[in-house]
């Protein structure tokens, strides 16, 4: 039996509420049980400044698949699929007491039932330690959307196509790579994966505003593997385009930043690009914007472009010359003015003198467009009648948490190539986006017109122990 007066899972701190109970806590009571709970062992803060820890790691935590090759004692992905059912089923106070109080299962590894991988300096700590962690991880579970029991088959999904009028559509990064564009969290094949020899400690760095500032060459040096060569786009591009021809689409929120979407004429008022795009690059000194264009030799050679209008200015002034970082960080002056069109990488310029362009995509430090909150809080709310996310895994927020913020009753369809893990949509379609909005079309009766869509024979099969995600598969060719 574990010992709950040590750090109590059912404390406060880290309690669910019921809202539909009658039952209230006394205040006093309620007070001593977080005193109990959040006392530390130490004066130097450490069990507060892991707490706050807890709740920044289940943003964007890692999916089973990605812990294959880890020593982690983790539940499976049907254990965690009845673990989170029972959860909903019997309530928070009844399910700690089936499982933790029962000596069922380790905190530690229950807490993978939530998606939430067991911190490396917890390791080797008693399994009360992991309680706050599991706490918060259970309160994230409660809090999601419920799933929709009406909706469940194949059938389904073509119904609500047919039926509904006012059609969000949020994309990732999966919609465009049958175009050879890499997504980013892909296994060998995402961008990701493919920037270890940066030597980063995180590859995500590569779109870092502050490392950005600091040294803008490191995302010129891979921008070249993201920027679009066509304006080709994909068949998922023409379904989204086919549902804005038939009046259904309402908004399409895309967190690419390939600007395929306009490619593929989704019109301006539909589309919100919650992430930027490639379509116009800005100065980081003086706010000069210009087309995407304009610095696609730079993009495509990895050299990181300057602002023409910096230039133009310093040329004008006596003084205007361009400085060199001497290495011992004090500037040097040169009397002879070089061009910065033939700068090189390995130089280092101080960016006061010529500002570097910086595309107009979102980096990570950088807030979202107010577009993309307005839109959906003020006017796409009231107005969805279903969600279709498609090719993301959703694990950057705050796009990753429209399906929650949404109302309960809307329905939400996803397709992807993986199963996202930690949301439950009402049918869960996995394969190539393409493959699957191609079918959806066909049941439904439309006609999809692209030249990558085939008359290919599809395979759907029902995931065994699930009642509503599919796989979908080519047969024929």
């Amino acid at each position: 039996m574990v010992v709950f007066h040590e750090s109590p899972l059912k404390a406060p701190a880290v309690e669910i509420v019921d809202l539909s109970s009658e039952h209230e806590v006394d205040d006093e009571k309620r007070e001593v049980e977080r005193e109990d709970a959040s006392s530390p062992e130490t004066d130097d803060g450490e069990e507060y400044d892991h707490l706050s820890l807890y709740e920044d790691m289940l943003d964007g935590m890692p999916d089973h698949a990605e812990w294959e090759d880890e020593p982690v004692d983790v539940c499976t992905v049907e254990e965690s699929f009845i673990f989170r059912k029972r959860l909903r089923l019997v309530g928070e106070d009844q399910f700690i007491t089936e499982t933790i109080e029962a000596g069922a299962i380790t905190a530690k590894k229950l807490c993978t039932a939530f998606g939430i991988r067991p911190p490396p300096f917890l390791e080797g700590q008693p399994d009360f330690k992991y309680f706050p962690l599991l706490g918060l991880g259970i309160t994230r579970e409660l809090s999601k959307r419920v799933k929709l029991p009406r909706y469940n088959t194949i059938e389904d999904a073509v119904h609500l196509l047919e039926q509904s009028k006012n059609i969000i559509v949020l994309t990732g990064a999966g919609i465009s790579t049958s175009l050879g564009i890499p997504d980013f969290r892909s296994k060998e094949t995402g961008l990701y994966s493919q920037l270890e020899h940066l030597g980063l400690s995180d590859p995500q760095e590569v779109f870092d505003i502050t490392i950005f500032r600091e040294d803008p060459s490191i995302f010129y040096s891979v921008a070249k593997d993201i920027l679009p060569s066509t304006r080709k786009f994909s068949p998922t591009h023409a379904f989204i385009k086919l549902l804005q021809d038939k009046d259904k689409l309402l908004t399409n929120f895309t967190q690419n930043i390939d600007n395929l979407e306009s490619y593929a004429g989704i019109l301006p008022e539909k589309l919100i690009q919650c992430h930027g795009s490639f379509a116009t690059a800005t100065c980081v000194e003086c706010g000069y914007r210009v087309k995407c264009e304009e610095i696609y030799k730079d993009l495509k050679a990895g050299r990181v472009a300057r602002c023409d209008r910096c230039i133009r200015n310093l040329r004008l002034k006596p003084f205007g010359i361009k400085r060199k970082r001497s290495t011992n960080g004090l500037s040097t002056s040169k009397k002879k003015r070089q061009s910065y069109e033939d700068s090189t990488d390995d130089e280092d310029y101080d960016i006061a003198v010529a500002g570097v362009m910086k595309p107009d995509i979102t980096f990570f430090g950088e807030d979202l467009p107010a577009t993309f909150h307005d839109r959906l809080t003020k006017h796409d709310k009231d107005l969805v009648d279903l969600v279709i996310v498609i090719g993301t895994s959703l694990k950057v927020a705050p796009v990753s948490e429209v399906s929650g913020f949404l109302l309960p009753e809307t329905p939400q369809l996803y397709i992807s190539r993986e199963p996202c893990q930690h949301v439950d949509f009402d049918i869960d379609m996995v394969g190539e986006c393409d493959t699957i909005v191609t079918e959806l079309c066909r049941r439904a009766g439309w006609d999809l017109k692209h030249e990558m869509v085939k008359e290919d024979d599809v395979d759907v099969q029902l995931h065994e122990g699930y009642e509503s995600r599919y796989s979908f598969r080519i047969t024929s060719a």
